[in-house]
């Protein structure tokens, strides 16, 4: 996998559906300005792709209080997303998901975050938070199997936003209201004692 941290995120214009709108130019530069949370899951219709496109959907004000679009990207079309979006929760669906969901059908949106899975034609479950200015700062990527924690990507906005605003950094398990530390030797030795 190729590391983006630090680096410029590779733009896109795609077909995106947005509830039952479909959106025929979805570009991401659109969003600078912004905090992005951007997620490749492998396909609609599978298995743990709508546990996670709903427990971001379940959060997605807690993102939008953060000034954080999220946004959700899979090989699909976007007819298969308008389909798995008008499929209710309870026979595997994501009716009721608000965020933008990005057609990748061609894969080059995928290839260019490098987390496309070569042979099977599908995307690892990658995630990319972007700052304002759309340079990734966090990226993570998961194996097909295992499900992403919403937590998680909603401290590391928090920590993101957090160091932009008081040019201090954040220890491991940092969360809101915790101690934080300067970027020093100094500061590492008051943040231990």
């Amino acid at each position: 996998m190729g590391i983006l941290v630090g680096k410029q995120a590779p733009d896109f214009t795609a077909v995106a559906v947005q509830k039952d709108r479909i959106i025929e130019k979805f570009t991401l530069s659109e969003l600078k300005g912004q905090y992005v949370v951007l997620f490749f899951y492998p396909l609609d219709f599978t298995f743990v792709c709508p546990t996670e496109l709903h427990a971001f959907s379940e959060r997605l004000r807690e993102f939008d209080e953060r000034n954080a679009k999220v946004i959700g990207v899979s090989i699909d079309s976007h007819f298969s997303h308008l389909a798995w979006l008008n499929t209710p929760k309870s026979k595997g669906g994501i009716q009721g998901v608000e965020y933008p969901i990005v057609s990748d059908l061609n894969k080059t949106i995928s290839r260019d975050y490098d987390v496309l899975v070569e042979g099977a034609g599908i995307a690892y479950r990658g995630l990319f938070l972007l700052d304002k200015d759309q340079v990734v700062r966090h990226q993570v990527v998961n194996d097909l199997p295992l499900g992403r924690n919403v937590s998680e990507t909603l401290r590391m906005v928090d920590a993101l936003q957090f160091t932009e605003k008081h040019g201090e950094v954040c220890p491991a398990n940092w969360s809101q209201g915790a101690k934080s530390m300067k970027p020093t030797q100094e500061g590492l030795e008051e943040f231990f004692t």
